[in-house]
């Protein structure tokens, strides 16, 4: 309760989490947005996107190391997790592309698991983070403080979107990819590989999970064991939104960075991770009830 009166006593601190919430958001909204594209052409949950995530930090943290900056590692972490996403499906996931959905879902958990091993075996399990250096920006008469960093990945994630949805509109993969997602058997027929186009799907989510996660290493922390959050977040912003709805991923994505602010704020910042789960718990029942009283409303 002290901290809720010191958002009403002081409104700035409100500023400072709102506008920290919506930038941060939209890496969430990013990493949302391949989930959404994999769910919409494949019809496949990936219990493994938040290992995707961190795996494209665990690369950028490589290079920082390394005495690049980090910067430079959401390119780098985007191709080196386009080709993980390549060699995944084509060992894994192309067995269970056509199957039932839970059995995606117990593939992709192995496969969490699996990335959750490697990365603890390989970068060890302690916290870790890439400095990027690019200062702080003062607002309201130096009462707001926000990282650079958290501008340049806001900035990133919009141009790497704008780059996705001209790719989905203009590009003949691009095209072949959305008449899959329309009907896939229809596809086939107009002579589209959709194993191939599949294929690529799950590496470019990869990819676009990768630069996420080279913008989470700079913006936050990252360390093997937390990917199952960002898993979580990506499937709660697709539920909210939709399957192929990119302006839907991108306010959901930033409404639910504000909303972590907030709840991290007035309950204290071990309570966020607990909040983000009560938080889908709450957005399933909600949408289950929707979803019958409209079954009930069409009968």
């Amino acid at each position: 309760m002290s901290n809720l009166d010191i958002l009403f006593q002081a409104p700035i601190f409100s500023v400072q989490l709102l506008l920290d919430g919506l930038l941060v958001g939209a890496i969430f909204a990013l990493a949302a947005y391949g989930m959404a594209l994999l769910w919409g052409v494949m019809n496949i949950i990936n219990i493994a996107q938040g290992d995707f995530v961190i795996l494209g930090g665990y690369v950028t943290l490589v290079l920082y190391q390394a005495g690049i900056h980090p910067l430079f590692g959401v390119p780098v972490a985007a191709v080196v997790l386009f080709l993980v996403g390549w060699v995944i499906y084509r060992s894994v996931i192309f067995r269970v592309v056509d199957r039932d959905l839970f059995i995606s879902i117990l593939a992709t958990f192995g496969i969490s698991i699996l990335l959750q091993q490697l990365m603890d075996q390989i970068f060890g399990a302690d916290i870790q983070t890439a400095e990027a250096g690019l200062g702080t920006m003062l607002l309201f008469d130096n009462q707001v403080t926000i990282g650079l960093i958290k501008v340049v990945a806001f900035v990133v994630v919009i141009v790497l979107a704008t780059v996705l949805v001209v790719f989905l509109k203009k590009s003949r993969l691009g095209q072949a990819i959305r008449a899959t997602a329309q009907n896939a058997r229809a596809a086939r027929i107009m002579g589209i590989n959709t194993d191939r186009v599949y294929a690529m799907t799950f590496a470019i989510n990869a990819a676009i999970c990768g630069a996420a996660g080279a913008l989470v290493v700079m913006t936050w922390v990252i360390q093997p064991f937390i990917g199952l959050s960002y898993t979580i977040r990506s499937f709660m912003i697709v539920v909210v939104a939709g399957v192929g709805n990119l302006a839907g991923v991108i306010a959901a994505g930033v409404g639910l960075g504000a909303a972590e602010q907030f709840a991290a704020f007035l309950l204290g910042a071990e309570f966020q991770i607990g909040f983000v789960f009560a938080l889908l718990v709450v957005i399933l029942l909600v949408r289950n009830a929707v979803l019958k009283r409209q079954r009930k409303y069409l009968h």
